[in-house]
């Protein structure tokens, strides 16, 4: 069989496959209730002080009965899964096979395995009212970009995406800032609004905690995915 031939014939099947990813992490999903993600870096080690802020936020949710998705890997997930657990939270894993880095760990008393980038991706968005964003590589900056995109352009609310580390993210905020904002004009004013940088796990807490008791919790279907 030829390539245009394996595409015309396997093509039609995957999408069967792509259907049943979405219908477990819905149905499992569903029922997490309030939920906040929190991104970062694999690599994190125990003994980082960004890994100790995390395992710190992931407590602090807990204790107010948010739940706490992650990615479901080692690293800054596995630090906020571990703190939700220890606190009796529900401690999400949307664990996906990478071939060098990511496998799942045993903090997440819930885990969702994953084939597919995009289903793992709507299940972040959908289910969550606010995003904290520790250090972290290519894969959280593009995490962190998606989520900004979709709340700038109106297709989420306006969730609170928090930054965790100002001595990590400063130097892409200033870049934006000069360059994106002021040179070229390429976002709007108002855009570097949408983001907040914190230094402490409390201040992550309090600002997703504000915009519960404002807001409460997000519709069962936000408008991007409905």
């Amino acid at each position: 069989m030829n390539d245009s031939n394996y595409f015309i014939h396997e093509d039609p099947w995957r999408i069967f496959r792509i259907m049943a990813e979405f219908v477990d992490s819905f149905q499992t999903m569903s029922q997490a209730g309030p939920a906040v993600t929190i991104f970062g870096s694999a690599r994190t080690k125990p003994n980082d002080k960004y890994y100790r802020a995390a395992v710190a936020i992931g407590k602090g949710l807990a204790k107010h009965k948010l739940a706490v998705i992650t990615g479901g890997g080692p690293g800054i997930m596995e630090a906020a899964n571990k703190g939700a657990m220890q606190c009796g939270g529900k401690s999400i894993g949307l664990n996906i096979e990478l071939p060098h880095e990511q496998s799942g760990n045993r903090f997440a008393n819930v885990p969702i395995h994953f084939h597919y980038f995009f289903a793992r991706k709507v299940c972040f968005v959908k289910y969550s009212l606010g995003f904290i964003f520790m250090p972290g590589g290519f894969g959280t900056l593009d995490e962190f970009f998606e989520v900004l995109t979709l709340v700038q352009t109106g297709r989420i609310p306006q969730f609170p995406l928090i930054l965790f580390g100002s001595d990590y993210w400063d130097g892409l905020l200033k870049w934006a800032r000069i360059q994106m904002r002021d040179k070229h004009t390429f976002i709007s004013a108002n855009d570097m609004e949408l983001v907040t940088i914190v230094d402490k796990p409390q201040e992550a807490i309090e600002r997703i905690l504000d915009y519960e008791r404002r807001v409460g919790p997000p519709a069962a279907t936000p408008q991007a995915f409905a």
